[in-house]
């Protein structure tokens, strides 16, 4: 209460004019077992006693040195100019931008933010941004749903969040889920043509997959589209620079998690998920789309276009409640990608794609371990691992190393690393030497 600037008057004035006599009438719908007479919080501190136990819990993390694990997230060198730029005071403001008229600044950026995930996903229409790639996902598998078609098909080899996340809206939305199971790492194309229905809405598949392998997507978009139903892809941007894009591969839609565009892990967030459509689905996309037209003195304008009325006046026909988006997130994606330019895109992903592969090299010729799938992959792979997972990363941990992910694949142990163009030679090396010593 210390911190409401209405005197105690005026909120007693305000009461009385919705007929209460005291706030604590707000909550009488809340059983009193779950309302807290106050809260147990510690006495005021002073600016330094905070910054001192501030330091304090920071210091409790491990920080490593060397890193070989993603599985959604992925550690990539930031240009120092990224951080600069997105830190000046013009951009790092919490003003949503609802008065195009105010903001043309911020919807510019937007703009361009929109145009390059186009272009790196060969889409026609982007929207603004979501929270993160899982949220992306789930919103484009809801956004192609009416009411001949509810139901959603997803490929057991997209990564577990992504998978829970679009559960969620399902189960939410009383809508039916199936998971398509894989052959051989990648997504099994004769399980899904079996899955895939005349009550199906879209199918949701990764590209690579959760375990570094690249899928069929074309094969696969022609079954999705044989039985009438829309392909979601979800993509990770920096592979893009290499591989065919959604669009080319026959995706209806294209998701992801901008991550890697820029944005460091920062312990989970804040991240950006990217969502692009084709022109003939535009209409259905969430959230909020920038359009660029001219003002009366024939300068560029920019304007919030496109937004699905749904979202805010007819909320009980809406596919979607996101009004909102990752403005920040989305610039420092754009400025990323200004820096590092088309040919820097490439280099990074040439980069990841060529230590990933020296990586898998020099770890599956450690004894006992071994390639769990012959799949083409790109910065990620899976191997066999011949003792106990949590060994293996007790022994890299003692050397500053956070060590791939540990998996169980059918009941056996496997480990999913990461390998991305941070990691040197030297790195890999001593990592394969490490290995050799912990399975003596």
């Amino acid at each position: 209460m210390s911190y409401i600037p209405n005197t105690p008057d005026e909120r007693l004035d305000m009461l009385a004019a919705i007929g209460k006599r005291e706030i604590g009438e707000l909550f009488e719908c809340i059983p009193s077992s779950l309302r807290l007479d106050e809260l147990k919080l510690p006495g005021a501190k002073t600016e330094f006693e905070v910054i001192d136990k501030l330091s304090e819990i920071a210091g409790k993390n491990t920080v490593f040195k060397t890193c070989f694990r993603g599985a959604g997230a992925y550690r990539h060198f930031i240009p120092s100019a990224v951080k600069r730029l997105a830190a000046r005071e013009e951009f790092v403001t919490a003003y949503t931008p609802y008065q195009a008229e105010m903001s043309q600044g911020v919807l510019q950026t937007i703009f361009e933010y929109q145009s390059v995930i186009c272009r790196l996903t060969g889409m026609d229409v982007s929207n603004a941004g979501v929270y993160d790639g899982a949220h992306a996902a789930a919103e484009a598998a809801a956004m192609f749903k009416d009411r001949k078609r509810s139901k959603t098909v997803v490929s057991s080899a997209v990564r577990p969040m992504t998978l829970e996340t679009i559960r969620t809206y399902c189960a939410s939305a009383g809508s039916e889920l199936a998971v398509v199971p894989t052959k051989d790492g990648v997504t099994d194309l004769e399980a899904l043509a079996k899955a895939v229905d005349d009550k199906t809405a879209s199918v949701y598949i990764e590209q690579p997959n959760y375990f570094g392998i690249v899928e069929d997507a074309e094969k696969t978009a022609d079954v999705v589209h044989a039985a009438g139903a829309k392909l979601v892809v979800g993509c990770e941007p920096i592979s893009l620079a290499l591989l065919k894009t959604p669009a080319e591969s026959g995706a209806d839609a294209a998701v992801g998690e901008g991550q890697p565009l820029g944005m460091p892990l920062s312990f989970g967030g804040p991240y950006l998920g990217f969502m692009a459509v084709k022109s003939a689905d535009m209409r259905k996309l969430p959230g909020r789309i920038v359009g660029k037209t001219s003002d009366s003195k024939g300068r560029d304008a920019y304007v919030l276009t496109l937004q699905a009325r749904e979202q805010h006046i007819r909320r009980e026909k809406s596919s979607s409640s996101i009004c909102s988006n990752e403005a920040l997130c989305a610039l420092t994606a754009v400025i990323y990608c200004a820096a590092m330019g088309k040919e820097g895109l490439c280099d990074v992903a040439d980069h990841c794609l060529s230590k990933a592969r020296y990586a898998a090299e020099k770890i599956a010729a450690v004894k006992g371990f071994s390639l769990r799938f012959n799949g083409f992959f790109f910065n990620e792979f899976v191997t066999r691992c011949p003792v106990r997972s949590s060994v293996i990363m007790d022994a890299l941990e003692k050397e500053g190393i956070l060590g791939g992910l540990p998996v169980v694949i059918d009941g056996e142990e496997c480990i999913l690393w990461c390998v991305t163009e941070v990691n040197t030679r030297d790195e890999i090396d001593n990592l394969s030497n490490i290995l050799q010593e912990a399975v003596k």
